[in-house]
């Protein structure tokens, strides 16, 4: 694979700023397509704008998806020494053992969507630092994990699903999003992997101690201050999809909050990405709703692991079968009415 172009967190913010657009030919030429398909204006609801929308990101009137890729990056939170969590650190290398074996949900839903699977766990033995104390991450170990991602993504992959497996990292994503879109921590943190009332309450006092410690603002800064390697990894791989022109599927809200700082660089820089799901993290549809996106499924899940995301490949998939199969009403000589 190449090696990403940037080598500082500047160049970073600078491929950021880079106009990448979606196809505005193919973009008409699929509305017209759609406008001419054997069924009533709009009658596929959302699914046309889904078959539009990722047919100027591909440049295809009528594309198919063949390729779809969901990594799965894992990395241990230093946080975790506050009580946060209902499961010990040592739970994230023992889920990448799972994923390896094929005995997740993640593998399965994969097998289902026909996607590729790829695990990276990025320096687990090393957690990030305990962010209620210093930043977690240095400079150096951001961009480390930012190129992982931009480098896993298959620049033969035609969908992107961004997934995370982390002990601890709904409190750094709960983090994210308070020091992003400010409120109270009660606004952007719920009970994760299922701690008991009083977990949750160290959670709390966690997330505002960090966010009042670091009093950053801007996506970069606030993904290093209180992030995880496996959530800068996925910035990297959404980053490199769009550079790529792949659509991405979010997942859920660890996903949801790396998105986030994406956002908050560049607002232009998530117009490739569409909301896979609604988890049933309490805080997911606050922060998509900040990000201006309308997730496809609302299924009740709390998994993380790209799940929700894989699930919804099928979603877009099936929009995609629909516009690019169907025929006209001149080749089926249906009258139009």
């Amino acid at each position: 694979m190449m090696t990403a172009p940037f080598s500082t967190l500047d160049e970073f913010a600078a491929v950021l700023d880079e106009p990448v657009h979606p196809d505005s030919a193919a973009m008409d030429a699929a509305k017209a397509r759609n406008a001419v398909l054997t069924k009533p204006p709009a009658a596929l609801g959302r699914l046309e704008d889904v078959a539009i929308w990722y047919a100027g990101w591909r440049g295809e009137a009528a594309p198919k998806i063949t390729s779809p890729q969901v990594l799965v990056f894992a990395g241990n939170h230093g946080v975790v020494a506050q009580g946060v969590s209902a499961f010990p650190a040592e739970v994230t290398a023992q889920m990448v053992g799972n994923f390896a074996a094929g005995g997740a949900a993640i593998n399965q839903l994969c097998d289902v969507a026909g996607a590729s699977l790829e695990v990276i766990a990025l320096d687990l033995e090393n957690p990030t630092e305990d962010f209620t104390k210093a930043p977690a991450m240095s400079k150096t170990e951001l961009l480390r994990a930012l190129q992982t991602g931009w480098d896993a993504v298959d620049p033969a992959g035609d969908l992107l699903v961004a997934g995370e497996m982390g002990i601890g990292n709904t409190t750094s994503a709960a983090a994210i999003a308070k020091a992003l879109f400010g409120g109270e921590a009660v606004d952007w943190a719920g009970r994760g992997t299922g701690v008991d009332f009083k977990g949750l309450g160290r959670k709390l006092e966690v997330i505002e101690k960090g966010v009042a410690l670091h009093a950053v603002s801007s996506g970069l800064d606030v993904l290093r201050c209180l992030g995880g390697r496996e959530i800068g990894a996925m910035v990297g791989a959404m980053a490199r999809a769009r550079s790529l022109r792949i659509p991405v599927i979010l997942d859920g809200f660890i996903c949801t909050a790396a998105a986030a700082c994406l956002f908050k660089a560049n607002p232009a820089a998530l117009d490739h990405c569409i909301a896979g799901h609604l988890s049933d993290e309490n805080a997911h549809g606050r922060l998509l709703e900040k990000l201006g996106k309308r997730p496809l499924l609302d299924l009740s899940l709390r998994l993380g692991e790209g799940s929700g995301g894989a699930l919804a490949i099928n979603i877009v998939k099936a929009a995609l079968a629909c516009h690019s199969g169907m025929a006209t009403f001149d080749q089926a000589g249906v009258s139009e009415g």
